[in-house]
């Protein structure tokens, strides 16, 4: 674990112990947000981020170790490990370098190098490298041998050639030079497939295309690999060779295998043969090979790219800002099918719905209005959610004239994103929450809910198909998945989780919990009612001691006759507030909330053994504001009237909109005319941008004018 431990701290700019004592907390079962929120003394205060890096780098570590192993056996075996080459298998510091090093011992197929030893011609091989005054041919009838399969000189020599061409391929020091080489130098072009133009039309920036592989923006990379997997272009990797350099001049690659291998043309009898060979070992077996590897980075990087890009845009949407305990009206747009309605009550329940038809072919909008005031003035209806999809324009507009149609107590709208929510609606989950209710208006009841807390309806879908990212179906979908379930589990323990009021897939996101434990807690509340008391959690079957641990600091408790219960302070550290309470002769209910008291007091009088400074510092912080909400406040866009439709726009114009998605190309707004705008990142502010999420997020209300840009 000490050399793990060692690279990673090296890695992260961290210190060893830190990162040892976050492996021997995941050994033991720690999930990442029990260890960044509640074990800050044994890490150093590794965040949540480096925590997750820590574990991710652990995986590969560790397979990187298992196969060294397996290398090294291998070797040792063939009685073939030398000291040097041990320590330098001992020194690679990744899979593809450690492969280099192990190729020329990798057993292989019968490849003609190995036929060609077989036959004896290792031998000429050898001589005509160390000696090019030798003259090939001459040589080479030394070697003649029906017997062997050699049937003439030039067999021999192609034999020989077959050797010298694998040798260099499994250089490993040239090969690993070559290979960061080319990624320095490269230039990745692309072409068109002539036969498949017409099919390839949304590929027509890149029917005639170069740029340095290093310097390819990740949308860029995916699409050129989209492309060529389509079979729709065509890729080459190579470097740039001077205009005036002469045809017969040996490519810059060459020249490095030359110079690796002491080839150089003097004239000599066995020059030419020489170079000819180091020609063969790069156009048929280098460059290949390497190009292979290469666009291999290429993609890893990419998807890691993308795949950071699609993390950060769910982690905005799931954080963004609730809309609060308030009775809602989702309102589901269609046009033929008709608006869905679905009205639920503040803490989520359905309490009524519809189908409404206000649009073609019905036209109802009178009889539509009337429908969903009568609902209004039923349920005393606070907010009014729209799902952003088909006919929304349409039903924002009668959303409008609802509320000028009622007189008291008028209700606010917002637009709200659909994504996910047909997936959601016809999922196993929402018929076992609405066995009674039709497809069509689940997805209503979504759509409220999510308003309502964003969070807690959107972990009820799978992440990738909220689509909030950028070729998601590209990117390696096992990291993907991981990803963005990592994202989904910060954000649920960041916020915390009413546990008398959350859903099986809610808790199921809670450290130390899993779906068969939610289901018991859940299961546990309607048969014996709502908890009282954190303690109470352990009841719970399958919740055992260490997954009360990881859980019972982000569970809550509201309204319970212990206020500690409704905060992020962890039930072992009850103790140290009692403590506190004690030595300040301050009741623990006078002391929460009181901010001048609370930071008064010094957190290192309070420290011991088992608590340290961090930890006090994050009790006394709770305390301040026990289960403080860490998302922003609710806002509503507001779209401009008359704007329905992409002619309404006229340039100049001054508009309100709802950031939809953040690429690494710019951000996505909806302004109420059907079709996302893209704001390229060179357009989001006045200053040069290079990562749009600098300045916008998913889910934000974001104005743009021609004169000044407010996000």
């Amino acid at each position: 674990m000490n050399t793990i431990a060692g690279r990673i701290a090296k890695e992260l700019s961290v210190d060893r112990h830190q990162v040892e004592a976050a492996i021997q907390l995941f050994g033991e079962g720690a999930t990442v947000p029990f260890v960044a929120r509640y074990r800050k003394e044994k890490t150093g205060g590794l965040d949540d981020t480096q925590l997750r890096k820590i574990e991710e780098r652990v995986g590969y570590l560790r397979q990187l170790e298992d196969r060294r192993a397996t290398v090294l056996k291998s070797i040792m075996e063939q009685g073939k490990l030398t000291p040097e080459l041990q320590r330098a298998i001992e020194a690679a510091d990744h899979k593809v370098a450690l492969e280099d090093l192990y190729a020329p011992f990798k057993p292989k197929r019968h490849t003609k190098a190995q036929m060609a030893r077989d036959s004896g011609l290792e031998p000429l091989a050898d001589a005509l490298l160390a000696n090019p005054a030798l003259d090939p041919m001459a040589q080479a009838a030394k070697f003649v041998d029906a017997e062997k399969g050699v049937a003439d000189g030039q067999a021999a020599l192609d034999g020989a050639r077959a050797i010298l061409v694998e040798r260099i391929g499994e250089n490993a020091k040239l090969v690993g030079a070559l290979r960061e080489w080319l990624w320095t130098s490269g230039r990745l072009a692309s072409k068109v497939v002539k036969a498949k133009s017409a099919l390839a039309a949304k590929f027509s920036d890149y029917f005639d295309f170069q740029q340095a592989i290093r310097e390819l923006p990740s949308h860029r990379a995916l699409a050129l690999l989209r492309g060529r997997n389509e079979g729709l272009l065509s890729l080459d990797l190579d470097v740039e060779i001077a205009p005036d350099a002469g045809r017969d001049q040996p490519h810059p690659a060459e020249l490095k295998i030359m110079s690796a291998f002491a080839v150089t043309n003097r004239g000599r009898p066995g020059d030419t043969w020489l170079v000819e060979t180091v020609k063969q070992a790069w156009k048929t077996k280098l460059s290949k090979s390497l190009t292979s590897d290469l666009l291999a980075r290429l993609k890893e990087n990419a998807d890691a790219a993308a795949i950071g890009v699609f993390k950060s845009n769910l982690k905005d949407l799931l954080l963004a800002a609730p809309g609060g305990a308030r009775v809602t009206m989702g309102l589901d747009p269609g046009i033929r099918t008709g608006v869905k309605v679905a009205v639920v009550d503040k803490t989520g329940k359905v309490l009524d719905t519809a189908t409404v038809y206000p649009h073609e072919p019905r036209k109802d909008w009178a009889g539509a209005l009337a429908a969903l005031a009568t609902l209004c003035r039923k349920h005393h209806v606070d907010v009014i959610a729209i799902g952003n999809g088909t006919a929304s324009r349409e039903t924002d507009k009668l959303a409008a004239d609802l509320i000028k149609l009622l007189p008291d107590n008028k209700p606010i709208k917002a637009m709200v994103s659909e994504a996910g929510a047909s997936v959601y609606s016809a999922s196993e989950l929402a018929a076992n929450e609405f066995p009674d209710l039709d497809v069509s208006l689940r997805g209503a009841v979504s759509i409220a809910r999510r308003l309502q807390d964003p969070l807690a309806e959107l972990v009820k879908i799978e992440p990738k198909a909220i689509g909030v990212g950028q070729y998601q179906h590209d990117v390696d979908q096992g990291d993907l998945a991981n990803s963005l379930n990592a994202a989904v589990e910060d954000c649920v323990n960041s916020v915390g989780v009413d546990v008398n009021m959350a859903s099986v897939p809610l808790l199921a996101r809670v450290a130390g919990l899993n779906a068969a434990i939610a289901q018991n807690i859940v299961q546990f509340r309607d048969d014996n009612g709502a908890f009282k008391k954190r303690s109470e959690i352990k009841k719970v079957a399958r919740l055992g001691p260490k997954a009360f641990e990881q859980a019972a600091g982000f569970l809550r408790i509201m309204d319970g006759p212990n206020p500690l219960d409704a905060s992020a302070v962890h039930p072992e550290a009850y103790k140290v507030v009692e403590r506190i309470s004690e030595a300040t002769r301050k009741p623990l209910k006078a002391m929460i909330g009181d901010s001048a008291f609370l930071r008064s007091l010094d957190p290192a009088k309070f420290a011991d053994d088992d608590f340290g400074v961090p930890t006090i510092v994050d009790i006394l912080a709770e305390l301040e504001k026990p289960g403080r909400d860490p998302r922003p406040q609710f806002k509503t866009a507001t779209f401009e009237d008359g704007v329905e439709k992409l002619s309404d726009l006229r340039p100049g114009m001054a508009l309100e909109g709802v950031v939809t998605n953040v690429t690494a190309f710019g951000a996505f707004v909806d302004i109420g005319v059907h079709q996302d705008g893209l704001v390229h990142v060179s357009e989001l502010a006045d200053r040069f941008v290079k990562d749009p999420r600098e300045v916008v997020k998913s889910r934000r209300r974001c104005s743009r004018s021609r004169q000044g840009r407010r996000y």
